[in-house]
């Protein structure tokens, strides 16, 4: 037997470190702000604004600061791309305990349409709301975990 040729490179490689970024167009950067950060307790974790220079358009990002992971939302004035949300396009949060009244309520107040998730996991585990854009954003009561 010959000597066995390392393992490629992988995302599960530990020089590798867990980070996500979920990037989609918006079409309006001020109301989602207001869902994501008012509505929900995001933090803006950048910020840039189109200045009429080609290719630089309007980038928002929220997230936690000690979270791997953001949120990063797109407007490109002068070449808008129109969100097409689908049922399966979610977001899953999993804050891992009962979502308060007044996080629904907050919500509510900025007009976000609460919906039934299309898969059994939504509905019994949490919220499915709308977003600003259109897309299911599921707020899940369990918690996560590897095994």
């Amino acid at each position: 037997m010959g000597t066995r040729a390392p393992a490629p490179w992988s995302l599960c490689h530990p020089s590798c470190p867990p980070r996500a970024r979920t990037a989609r167009p918006s079409r309006d950067l001020r109301a989602a702000e207001r869902f994501w950060v008012s509505g929900l307790g995001l933090e803006v974790l950048y910020r840039q604004e189109a200045d009429g220079t080609p290719g630089r358009h309007s980038l928002l990002m929220v997230g936690r600061p000690d979270a791997t992971w953001h949120l990063e939302l797109v407007h490109d004035p002068a070449v808008p791309v129109d969100p097409r949300p689908t049922p399966e396009d979610l977001l899953v949060v999993c804050p891992g305990e009962p979502l308060p009244g007044s996080l629904v309520e907050r919500l509510g107040r900025q007009e976000r349409k609460r919906v039934s998730a299309r898969n059994p996991y939504g509905d019994p585990w949490g919220v499915t709301l709308q977003d600003t854009d259109g897309y299911p954003l599921v707020l899940s009561t369990r918690a996560w975990s590897n095994p």
